[in-house]
């Protein structure tokens, strides 16, 4: 079912999240995909329909800050980024605290989380808090920021949350702090120079 980014369709794609769905929508990235990450049903189902290993862990969207400290700990500096950087295209890799989660996304102690900066996604998550959000294409094909094409190149999914086409699409970076240091995990559009010119400015480090 395909449904505008109003809402109705967000009271919509709400209501599938929370029965186990799998809902399409739009992030300041790419499209993504998610579901209840509390449910290991719909965990499987995205697994599933993007053809992906289990091995390869998925990432969670929060609305606020505050939600995802209901289930990971930020360390000094990843706090300092998630003020900064947040919503915004930045991943970050937290040590993860809720059992529930570790069992049902078959996870160990790290779980990868970010806030959107999209206003259809944002009001999904007003009413989810927190679900999955990976990218909305088959594992090894490219994500896509238009709509046509994740329409014409994905399926599988319960309802489409049609926001229009992403402009100034770059997939998040992600990083992890060990030990203190910047690790960059995945290049994205906060770029490692940015990350480690507020780090030092900032921080303090």
């Amino acid at each position: 079912m395909i449904v505008a980014c109003n809402p109705n369709g967000i009271k919509l794609a709400a209501n599938t999240v929370g029965r186990g769905g799998l809902v399409v929508f739009p992030t300041d990235t790419v499209y993504g995909v998610g579901c209840d990450p509390w449910n290991p049903n719909a965990v499987e189902s995205i697994y599933r329909i993007k053809k992906r290993e289990e091995s390869k862990n998925l990432p969670v969207l929060g609305y606020s800050k505050q939600e995802i400290l209901k289930i990971a700990i930020f360390d000094k500096i990843s706090n300092k980024i998630a003020d900064r950087f947040w919503p915004g295209p930045v991943t970050l890799i937290l040590k993860l605290i809720d059992e529930k989660i570790k069992k049902s996304m078959n996870l160990q102690d790290r779980i990868a989380v970010r806030i959107p900066n999209h206003p259809c996604t944002l009001s999904l998550l007003k009413e989810c808090k927190l679900i999955i959000g990976t990218s909305a294409n088959y594992s090894g094909n490219p994500s896509s920021s238009d709509p046509k094409q994740v329409l014409e190149n994905f399926s599988g999914f319960d309802v489409f949350l049609d926001g229009g086409r992403i402009l100034d699409s770059i997939e998040s970076t992600v990083i992890e702090i060990v030990e203190g240091d910047l690790k960059i995990l995945r290049h994205g559009k906060i770029t490692e120079r940015e990350l480690t010119a507020y780090i030092e400015s900032d921080c303090n480090i």
